[in-house]
């Protein structure tokens, strides 16, 4: 059994994710197996690509129900960027899709300040920079930590999901997955 699932929905940022990991000495795999997703200690949904075809992906190899079943046994989820944006019920991008709605919430077409929005930014309560990527943004009643009056992390039961990318945030990213994994 490995550590670490990071879920394979035919594109992300799966590499970084795993080179992050094992420099923390987590094992780790990238599968799309409802099998190994329900198994792992921790599943990661990782970052980047086209919400449409990530969802395609996700549910014709059952790795969406598979998340969803993890969710409701209370088994740890890190969403990532797109990862966390697909853990809610809707997003606008690709002209509308539904997510895996593990969540309350939807994603919306960031339509103020820096679009697309490239960089570091601090992350409120948490008082620490992170790298971001996007121009899209979630809208969720559980939103935990916000940037530049962006939500940027929203926690349920054991799901968090983030909107910056911890695998290259240097320290304070490598940090952030360290935390993740404790209970791992």
């Amino acid at each position: 059994m490995s550590d670490v699932v990071v879920v394979d929905y035919g594109a992300g940022n799966t590499r970084s994710v795993r080179a992050a990991l094992t420099h923390l000495g987590a094992t780790s795999i990238v599968s799309s197996d409802p099998g190994k997703i329900a198994e792992s200690a921790l599943v990661i949904l990782p970052g980047v690509g086209s919400a449409r075809s990530a969802m395609e992906h996700l549910e014709s190899t059952g790795a969406a129900q598979a998340v969803r079943d993890r969710f409701a046994t209370g088994s740890p989820i890190l969403g990532i960027c797109l990862g966390m944006q697909l853990a809610l019920e809707r997003s606008d991008e690709d002209g509308g899709v539904d997510g895996i709605g593990l969540l309350a919430g939807s994603v919306h077409l960031m339509t103020e300040g820096r679009v697309p929005r490239l960089g570091w930014a601090n992350v409120e309560p948490w008082d620490e920079a992170y790298y971001f990527a996007h121009s899209f943004a979630a809208s969720s009643p559980d939103c935990v930590a916000t940037s530049e009056g962006v939500t940027v992390a929203i926690e349920r039961g054991a799901f968090l999901g983030v909107q910056f990318h911890p695998e290259k945030s240097g320290p304070a990213g490598l940090a952030f997955l360290e935390r993740c994994l404790t209970p791992v």
